[in-house]
């Protein structure tokens, strides 16, 4: 069983004072702002019901004396680049001291990198990769506006977290700003509103936490992290098999948003501690036909074989989760390598059926061969080369058709022998 204290305390030991969580807690967020700025924009998305909250986000603020300039429409889903040029835009006529955000992963992720364009300036395109906020506001000697992050889904982790995705819509592709300068600077989450996203939507976001664990799990074998990141994916993983069908059956199952909104929060501290890897990579090059969430829990069973000889202690912890819960039959204990591979990506997939989602990329409505190429290629990309090296098989870009080709045709098809394991 898993244990909801124990998610509590890892989450306060990893944002301190910087972090309201839990059931009740949004009229906090005035309180939580004032002390950085009085003068706020408010981001929001867009979503049915979103002005009652909006208002009590207002009122909230009003009480602490912080006042509103003016308010900006969010992003839309997988934050589209165009979305954060607008916003960016607005974000320079109103010049606020502090921004306040309210929304999903996609809306929170369009406003960390809108404030980098206003107070930096440039491209979007500069920034993508690793630390080059960080470079360039030293150099200029600017400061980042402070942002408080106000999450609404148990998803993304966003709300906690150094990344920033931000998708081209005309190629389809997405790519990822990572840096320290943009985790947000104070962040609230009431997990009771969590109660609006739909049984589709909080499957997507539950099983988005539980790749930021499973990934960060896999890549952190042998780092001097990997005691705590074993910790906080137990918990994690444990929290989302117990509650995901729950959520999904009844969305008003307050102890199961409760879980969902620990355990989502669980993955944003993994994806702190270290970074994902091969199911998020191949994400990137799906957001037109799948949603994030869906897009990593069809290929990580996939990577799990492909790894499986570099991480036999994280497979051990991951399958006898799936054990307890009846999601596979074989005996963890017993097996090793590749064949305890198979049995853990076997015992995801089962995870993945008992709430409809698909197992293979070609159960996926408008799913081509041209995805695979356009992965592939993603694969290539310098500016994505930080999912390449977070793998614990790391691959270079040379390697990509001889080793990530097969585990896209596994995924196809669902036929795990196609997966070739690096000698």
């Amino acid at each position: 069983m898993s244990d909801f204290q124990k998610a509590r305390q890892l989450i306060h030991d990893f944002k301190g004072d910087n972090y309201v969580f839990g059931s009740g807690v949004l009229d906090k967020v005035g309180e939580v702002t004032a002390g950085l700025g009085k003068w706020a924009a408010v981001v929001y998305t867009v979503f049915p019901g979103n002005s009652v909250l909006i208002q009590r986000v207002e009122g909230s603020l009003s009480s602490s004396g912080v006042q509103v300039l003016g308010k900006i429409e969010g992003a839309g889903p997988n934050a589209p680049r165009q979305d954060v040029l607008r916003i960016a835009d607005d974000l320079r006529r109103l010049a606020p001291d502090v921004i306040v955000c309210i929304g999903g992963g996609s809306t929170l992720d369009a406003a960390k990198a809108a404030e980098v364009l206003r107070t930096l300036g440039g491209s979007i395109d500069d920034y993508f990769g690793t630390g080059k906020v960080s470079e360039a506001l030293k150099a200029s000697g600017k400061k980042l506006t402070p942002l408080v992050a106000i999450q609404t889904a148990a998803s993304s982790g966003a709300h906690l977290t150094k990344y920033s995705n931000i998708t081209d819509v005309s190629t389809g592709q997405k790519k990822l700003i990572v840096d320290e300068a943009i985790v947000p600077a104070r962040a609230v989450f009431d997990y009771d509103l969590t109660i609006s996203m739909s049984p589709a939507f909080t499957a997507d976001g539950a099983l988005d936490g539980l790749a930021h664990a499973l990934e960060v799990l896999y890549g952190a074998v042998g780092k001097p992290y990997y005691p705590k990141m074993a910790e906080v994916a137990k918990e994690c993983i444990s929290l989302i098999v117990e509650y995901v069908g729950r959520a999904v059956e009844n969305p008003k199952d307050l102890e199961a948003r409760t879980a969902l909104g620990l355990a989502t929060d669980l993955g944003g501290y993994s994806i702190m501690l270290g970074g994902t890897n091969g199911a998020h990579l191949t994400s990137f090059s799906l957001v037109d036909i799948l949603s994030h969430g869906r897009a990593c829990a069809i290929m990580n069973p996939y990577y799990t074989v492909f790894f499986a000889p570099a991480v036999e202690e994280p497979l051990r912890l991951v399958g006898r989760i799936l054990q307890d819960a009846g999601l596979t039959k074989a005996d963890i204990d017993k097996l090793s390598g590749r064949e305890l591979g198979e049995a853990v990506a076997r015992g995801l997939i089962e995870l993945g059926k008992t709430i409809s989602f698909p197992a293979t990329l070609r159960e996926v409505n408008g799913f081509t061969e041209e995805h695979v190429t356009r992965a592939l290629n993603a694969a290539k990309d310098p500016q994505l080369k930080m999912k390449l090296e977070n793998m614990p098989v790391p691959l270079t870009a040379d390697m990509i058709d001889t080793y990530m080709e097969p585990i896209l045709a596994a995924a196809c098809d669902g036929d795990l022998s196609k997966i070739k394991n690096v000698p």
